[in-house]
């Protein structure tokens, strides 16, 4: 202060290490906090400083000081400062800045926006909602006997106005508590607490929330903390091997000695096969469609239907113009939401996890270990078909280095093969029909249910 004129405000939370201070410590950091925010003020000039903490006005004669104290105290002597007590009860203006509200900001906001011609509005209404024939809508019940009439003029409940529904001053008492600029679209709870300590109606609480939950602006901007909405939506299973296939890119990966820096993933989603095609993220259109004829359509024939994301390779008009030739229907997720390609996503992380473990053991580039990889992968077992990959799309196991005994004809032969790998078809299509009930079961626990009719608006969100 000068010439009895406040000149500065200052103030700052208090650090996780100094809420261990002693009162008196605080007190006199309070002090030394001053000192050196304006120090462009007081170093040079006799300054006086005023406390509540009256053991302060002794500090520099004080016998025992601690380290900080004593540190604190040689800062204190490079003013010409004396300190002086005052009395709390006098010390109205800095105790009231250091006190908290009692009453919530959006409340006295609110009250100083309507203040001037609500309370006329509200009086009014009252009287109009009182009258025979429009209590009825009021809905007072027992409330009507609590009711009471006050100096003003308006009606009271429990000491809060009531708001009749007569005049739609309900929704001007929520549009002020929710859209003002001095609210900020709050959630229900805090509107509610808010409100009910000013006004009252019968199912407020109730009103508050269906109001809130209209609110566009709070769909649109507001985190929702329930859980998603929306049941699990599984394709249907397929008929029959690499009828319908699923596929995705794994991209930024180091360049190897050949140029490859992605690997293009392709699965099947009956028999779980998959396809690791090493690639280079700037191949044209060509390039990939020689690929996908020499690794997918000579050895598999043409899919039916093709599961990918919206990458920028997949929706170009060339791709789309290829599988319409060949009569392949493409189903692209929606921007933003790889679950609906899950199983191209889980095969990549598995895919993934080996990369780097071959990595870490052998030490070569990924792209050499790259086919070892894929065999790996086809040949262990899959929980969905409770099978190998290569046995469900063969019909027998792959015969590996750990395999002793021979894969061959004297194991199947003729005709059984073909009877054996149909049977082996059906029973696959049985085990993951059982898996999805399983995945549905367990992903619908963290859902809700939901439902539109036709001609429902709905607000889409499609970005993360």
């Amino acid at each position: 202060m000068q010439r009895d004129k406040v000149i500065a405000y200052a103030s700052r939370q208090l650090k996780v290490h100094e809420r261990n201070y002693t009162t008196h410590d605080l007190e006199l950091g309070a002090v030394v906090f001053a000192l050196k925010i304006w120090r462009h003020y007081l170093y040079g000039t006799k300054c006086t400083i005023y406390t509540d903490h009256r053991s302060l006005e002794h500090i520099f004669k004080q016998k025992e000081l601690n380290m900080r104290q004593r540190r604190w105290v040689e800062l204190l002597n490079d003013y010409e400062c004396a300190i002086k007590y005052h009395p709390g009860k006098a010390n109205v203006v800095a105790d009231a800045l250091s006190r908290k509200d009692t009453l919530p900001k959006r409340v006295r906001a609110l009250q100083l926006t309507i203040q001037s011609s609500l309370p006329a509005q509200i009086r009014a209404a009252q009287i109009e909602a009182l009258k025979p024939e429009n209590v009825t809508a009021e809905a007072l019940r027992g409330s009507r006997q609590r009711m009471e009439q006050k100096e003003d003029g308006a009606y009271y409940v429990t000491g809060r106005i009531w708001v009749p529904l007569y005049g739609g001053l309900r929704e001007l008492v929520m549009d002020e508590a929710h859209k003002s600029r001095y609210s900020v679209h709050p959630g229900s709870d805090k509107m509610y607490h808010d409100i009910k300590t000013t006004y009252w109606w019968p199912s407020m609480k109730a009103h508050i929330a269906t109001y809130v939950g209209k609110c566009l602006t709070c769909a649109r901007v507001k985190v929702e903390y329930q859980k998603p909405a929306g049941l699990l939506q599984q394709p249907k299973i397929p008929q029959w091997k690499w009828e319908e296939i699923s596929m995705d890119f794994v991209t930024g990966l180091p360049r190897s000695q050949r140029g490859n820096d992605t690997i293009w993933v392709i699965v099947d989603r009956l028999t779980k096969s998959a396809h690791f095609l090493a690639i280079k993220e700037t191949d044209k259109f060509s390039t990939l469609a020689d690929i996908y004829l020499k690794e997918v359509v000579s050895r598999h024939g043409v899919p039916t239907s093709i599961i990918s994301d919206r990458d920028a390779r997949f929706t170009s008009e060339l791709w789309q113009a290829m599988h319409k030739a060949f009569g392949s229907r493409l189903d692209m997720s929606t921007a933003y939401h790889p679950q609906t390609d899950g199983q191209s996503e889980r095969t990549i992380q598995t895919l993934e996890d080996m990369l780097r473990a071959c990595v870490i053991d052998f030490g070569n580039g990924w792209e050499k270990d790259l086919p070892l990889v894929e065999f790996s992968y086809n040949n262990s077992y899959h929980t969905s078909i409770q099978a190998a990959p290569f046995e469900a799309l063969y019909g027998h196991k792959c015969r590996s280095p750990l395999c002793w005994a021979e894969v061959g004809d004297s194991q199947i032969t003729g005709p059984e093969i073909v009877v054996d790998a149909t049977e082996k078809i059906a029973q696959i299509r049985q085990r993951m029909a059982a898996a999805r009930d399983r995945q549905k079961a367990y992903a619908d626990m963290r859902k809700r249910p939901l439902e539109f009719q036709v001609g429902d608006r709905v607000l889409l969100k499609v970005s993360p």
